[in-house]
């Protein structure tokens, strides 16, 4: 049964589904892992933080995406499960609704404990979640730019932690970050590649529509591929992150000449990056650990 004739769920399971629970972790995690590396404390702000980038804050980011994406949802056959929804139309305004009143709390009580250096931080990463998707803003079809502020995404809540926690941001520390940032804009390209066919026919550009897949595969290994050598200039036991993109680029590897009529041969490498960041998640938590009792 295709996503148009399938029975539509209720408006709050389409606004759980919406938000993408697979990937709550995905940015609270950082948040919460940067700020307490950097000194916070278990205190008001690790909580609120914590749960604001558990669930209102995907609530935004991808509810929004889903409204204004609708019409290349509809022709995309991965979409109707974790990988993401076909919001019905009549849940649309209250999706933007409920995505921009959940969060109003939490932002608010977060530049009330943050300081000025944290808020700025925050309304910046705030204003690349909305941007994306945004009607007469759409970064996600400036090619180039949409996979950066796609990484933005999720390097963001890393480094609104560090700012947050007030403590001095370090080279090692900015060196991690642009590992991410690298790592997050090869993971967007690899998605987008798989979207070629949907995007084109819905007018939507994106680095991979306008690259072509070859190119932009080839672009993916790059990026991960530095992603791993900037992480070598963190030191040890740091350094030992920048293996981890090794899985990454050993599944895209095999799509690099890939043609833009097979691209959605991409989804395959996709359905592993969601598998790996479960692994990769679980290793860097034990590094992590390692480097908070040794540090």
């Amino acid at each position: 049964m295709s996503v148009l004739s399938a029975p539509r769920p209720g408006t709050l399971p389409q606004l759980l589904g919406t938000s993408r629970p697979l990937s709550w972790i995905n940015t609270a995690y950082p948040f919460a892992a940067a700020y307490l590396l950097a000194g916070g404390g278990v205190d008001a702000a690790l909580l609120v933080g914590t749960v604001f980038f558990l669930v209102p804050y995907n609530l935004l980011m991808y509810g929004v995406n889903d409204v204004f994406d609708h019409e290349s949802d509809l022709r995309n056959p991965r979409k109707g499960g974790v990988e993401g929804i076909v919001l019905d139309r009549r849940v649309h305004r209250t999706t933007l609704w409920a995505a921009g009143l959940g969060s109003l709390p939490f932002v608010v009580a977060l530049l009330v404990l943050g300081s000025l250096a944290s808020g700025a931080v925050l309304l910046v990463v705030l204003a690349a979640v909305v941007g994306y998707s945004a009607p007469g803003i759409r970064l996600k079809e400036r090619p180039g730019l949409d996979s950066l502020t796609s990484a933005v995404h999720f390097v963001g809540p890393a480094a609104f932690g560090l700012v947050l926690a007030d403590s001095p941001v370090g080279a090692t520390a900015v060196a991690a970050l642009s590992a991410f940032l690298l790592w997050g804009m090869a993971s967007h390209a690899l998605g987008a590649v798989q979207d070629i066919r949907p995007d084109r026919e819905a007018g939507i550009g994106s680095i991979a529509t306008v690259m072509g897949a070859t190119r932009t595969v080839r672009l993916v290994l790059c990026l991960y591929a530095a992603a791993g050598v900037l992480m070598m200039v963190t030191g040890w036991p740091a350094a030992l992150a920048g293996l981890l993109v090794l899985p990454y680029l050993a599944s895209a590897w095999p799509f690099r000449s890939l043609s833009d009529a097979d691209s959605e041969r991409a989804h395959a490498a996709w359905r592993r990056f969601l598998r790996l960041n479960l692994l990769s998640g679980f290793l860097l938590t034990q590094l992590l650990l390692v480097i908070a009792l040794t540090g």
